[in-house]
């Protein structure tokens, strides 16, 4: 069985993307960034760019210390071994990001387990915590670590309020556990909540800031945590080949995300609220009401899969994701304005009206 992705069809191009915010381009002030970035020996510790990036996304999230990864997947996979030792449980909601789209590393990588808790829209609730807090036995695994998605991607971009995540970390702390945050959209929650980063994080033993999504960066992520947490994790770096070298050419991209890109994510938040509406009176089709700038829809209604919804949008040029046999998910991010709103909504009216 091959698991390379299938080459996609470059005759018909994508001009309005929905498929994800990870499929942003940087834009052409983002290059000349890149460009004009001053480099060095990140894996040394000589490149002041990284530096840069690193002190500036541990301030932003009110931690002590960071570092900059190739990715936000590498960032839970090396706060997963950084916290826990082989055999522990982790403690995250049933459908994270950790426990369905990391190709098993948990379980690979750290050799960890994941016992999935149940909550609405990829958010549970501190009290279910505590009922999954088992007294301490050798004969059960020991529950290190628990893990929140800001915000949850499967929950339909829900964020966790400040309250919430406060009320979970204080259950886990009194027992014992850490807490780590991924934290791939959880700028777009602090532009939602309408308070600071570091109020979202502030009880999370470890986050990380993803710069590939609505931050329009091509590549990287940000682990911060203590700095005892974050030099230990600086090893599991190591071994899964996070060396980047000359990383601030990266490095670069993302200081400038962080210095023009946060406060447009409110952009994609009216963007996404817009095409939820328009969605909503296509025949067929329901749509979630959306928090941030992910949109699910199901086509049931419709006669068609999700799957041959987004097969006939495709050579329209409009692209969205499947999540489930009639659960689709479209995004909004910087490359996706207002007016191409309304053409994606039209074109989805047309593909669905002549089915």
């Amino acid at each position: 069985m091959s698991y390379e992705p299938k080459r996609d069809d470059f005759t018909v191009p994508v001009r309005i993307d929905l498929y994800s915010d990870t499929h942003t381009k940087p834009s052409r002030a983002m290059k000349e960034a890149m460009l004009a970035a001053e480099m060095g020996d990140e894996q040394g510790g000589s490149d002041p760019t990284v530096w840069e990036l690193c002190d500036r996304v541990a301030a932003l999230l009110g931690k002590e210390s960071a570092v900059f990864m190739p990715s936000g997947t590498m960032c839970n996979q090396v706060a997963l071994a950084t916290h826990c030792r082989p055999g522990d449980e982790v403690l995250a909601h049933e459908d994270a990001h950790i426990q369905n789209s990391e190709g098993g590393g948990p379980s690979a990588l750290a050799h960890v387990m994941i016992r999935g808790l149940p909550g609405d829209r990829g958010i549970f609730s501190a009290e279910t915590l505590q009922e999954a807090i088992r007294p301490i036995s050798r004969y059960a695994p020991p529950q290190t670590l628990v893990e929140v998605e800001q915000t949850a991607n499967k929950g339909g971009g829900a964020c966790w309020t400040v309250a919430q995540l406060n009320a979970v970390a204080e259950v886990a702390h009194a027992n014992g556990i850490k807490v780590h945050m991924d934290g791939a959209r959880v700028l777009n929650a602090a532009i939602k909540l309408g308070v600071p980063a570091k109020d979202v994080t502030a009880g999370c033993d470890s986050v990380w800031l993803d710069f590939t999504k609505g931050l329009g960066a091509p590549l990287g992520a940000v682990l911060a945590g203590s700095k005892d947490f974050i030099g230990q994790s600086w090893r599991w770096k190591q071994r899964m080949g996070g060396s980047m070298r000359q990383g601030g050419m990266n490095a670069a991209a993302c200081v400038y995300a962080l210095q023009h890109n946060i406060d447009r994510l409110a952009e994609d938040h009216a963007n996404a609220a817009a095409l939820a509406r328009g969605m909503a009176q296509i025949p067929g089709i329901t749509v979630e009401t959306p928090e941030t700038n992910l949109v699910f829809f199901d086509t049931t209604g419709t006669g068609l899969t999700a799957a041959l919804f987004a097969a006939k949008l495709r050579p329209h040029g409009v692209t969205v994701s499947v999540s489930g046999p009639y659960r689709g998910r479209a995004c909004t991010h910087l490359d996706v304005s207002a007016p191409m709103i309304d053409e994606a909504v039209a074109i989805m009216h047309q593909v669905v009206t002549n089915s």
